[in-house]
């Protein structure tokens, strides 16, 4: 290959070099809007006259414990932080509330992204054996929530029955014993009550105050206490093995229940009976008053998010193109296994494997948007990267004979004639994957970005109703798909004057 073809290499992975600098600069952020850094240097290295940080990992979906107070301040409130916030002032730290996936803490606690995890988490023989616990500070009891026209009342009746739980939960781990049960396990409570509601399971297993919450929500639901040895343990904080801190939060929780304040916070968040005022009907919107402002915010991390992650793989996608044209064997050898790699993996696992095993690995705590922008350029390009290349291999072979003939550069001839006409050839299939992009962009709300997607758990956690909020997302969703396409519609217009 001749200097020339080697200069357009190298500018291509010099761009592609600086864009990928610039997402730590997009995305300073952690995924519940702080700055993010690892729980461990957190909380070693503050300054004189600072106080130390600790971050706590949550999962927000799961009043009374833990919720975002979605109509109000946005932030997370509950029982669980409540009782953290008191610890970590008794204790003299600073907290920070990181929010992610209920399955997904103990791996943050093990991979040192979380000092500590309070998530109405059970402190089960089976998480003893990876995590440590702190003495308990609740114990709830487990109900069967049915529908009042065909009520579960015992535990001998939910035998031959499809019932259904939040997966890693205890709950979870009880219904496995109901003899003759078939299980489906969610990774959500409004996920139940959506499922209970259909008819497709026949109850759900789930702790008091959570049931309380759902049935005053929904009239046409009804609960049942299970026997009190059907909760093995009560409620934990949970540490990674062998924390130091763990016997500070001991003491502290020793001392609040002696003088009372545990039984306050307690008093504070739990129901007090009073009625909720919910719609009997199929459809209610009115529900989603005082939260569209906060659904809506996640609009903008949506489409930062997407743009960021487009660019990115348009750049390295044309890079990787390059590469296949070269005619350099280790070149083409590296993008072709590259694009099957990315082509032949879920997207899911690729955008779990980054953010979780990155802090493991190379001990850097990669922030949550910076980990969903590259898995999702890395993945955009392998397949921007083929129709890149079929744009190129499109153009007549005679604009590069004549570009030759007349002395022009490599890189000019590139830049200038053969990327132009490439790019109007190949104009729809590039709108096409930015629309994939955008709705695919909800997958980010697994490791706790808040994008639309990820706001909408929030509402649904909040009214345990999920039909209008999911409907309501999706108008979302759709208006900015149309928006987009009709741009890129001017956009073709444009490039197609010259015909």
């Amino acid at each position: 290959m001749n200097r020339k073809k080697l200069k357009i290499i190298y500018l291509s992975l010099i761009t592609a070099t600086i864009l990928f600098l610039a997402l730590g600069q997009v995305f300073p952020m952690g995924a519940d809007g702080s700055n993010s850094v690892s729980a461990e240097s957190a909380s070693n290295t503050a300054s004189a006259g600072q106080k130390k940080k600790l971050i706590m990992g949550t999962s927000a979906d799961y009043p009374p414990y833990e919720s975002v107070d979605a109509k109000n301040s946005g932030k997370i409130v509950g029982l669980d932080i409540d009782i953290a916030k008191y610890i970590t002032s008794q204790l003299g730290y600073e907290l920070e509330i990181a929010n992610m996936d209920f399955n997904g803490l103990i791996a943050a606690l093990q991979t040192g992204r979380v000092d500590f995890v309070m998530s109405a988490m059970s402190a089960t023989d089976e998480r003893k054996k990876s995590i440590d616990f702190s003495d308990s500070y609740y114990a709830a009891r487990n109900t069967i929530v049915s529908k009042k026209s065909a009520p579960l009342e015992t535990e001998e009746s939910l035998s031959g029955k499809k019932i259904g739980t939040q997966l890693g939960s205890t709950q979870d781990l009880y219904a496995e014993t109901i003899e003759g049960a078939v299980l489906k396990k969610l990774n959500k409570i409004p996920d139940l009550i959506q499922e209970l509601n259909s008819g497709r399971i026949d109850a759900a297993i789930v702790e008091d105050a959570v049931a309380i919450e759902m049935t005053s929500l929904n009239p046409d639901l009804v609960m049942n206490f299970l026997p009190a040895e059907s909760a093995e343990n009560g409620y934990a904080i949970a540490f990674p093995k062998q924390s130091a801190i763990v016997s500070e939060f001991n003491g502290v929780l020793a001392e609040m229940k002696q003088k009372g304040e545990l039984d306050k916070i307690v008093e504070k968040w739990f129901p007090d009976g009073k009625d909720k005022s919910a719609s009997l009907l199929n459809i209610d919107f009115s529900i989603l008053k005082g939260y569209i402002p906060y659904i809506l915010k996640g609009v903008y991390v949506t489409l930062l998010f997407t743009l960021v992650s487009a660019l990115f793989g348009l750049v390295w996608g044309t890079v990787l193109s390059l590469f296949k044209i070269s005619g350099v064997k280790p070149l083409e050898w590296f993008a072709t296994a590259y694009t099957s790699v990315f082509r032949g993996t879920p997207l899911l696992i690729q955008l779990m494997i980054i953010y979780y095993a990155t802090p493991q690995i190379f001990n850097y705590d990669i922030p949550a948007l910076l980990a969903a922008g590259l898995a999702f350029g890395l993945n955009s390009s392998a397949y921007l990267s083929e129709t890149i290349r079929g744009g190129i291999m499109a153009v007549d072979k005679g604009q590069r004979e004549a570009a030759i003939a007349l002395g022009i550069p490599y890189r000019t001839m590139m830049l200038r004639i053969i990327f132009p006409q490439a790019l109007r050839t190949i104009l729809p299939a590039l709108v096409n994957e930015c629309i994939a992009l955008l709705k695919e962009s909800s997958l980010v709300s697994v490791i706790g970005v808040a994008d639309l997607m990820r706001r909408a758990d929030v509402v649904r956690s909040d009214t345990f109703r999920s039909l209008e909020v999911l409907l309501f997302i999706a108008a979302i969703y759709y208006v900015l798909v149309l928006i987009l396409t009709s741009f890129a519609r001017k956009l073709e217009r444009r490039l197609r004057r010259s015909d």
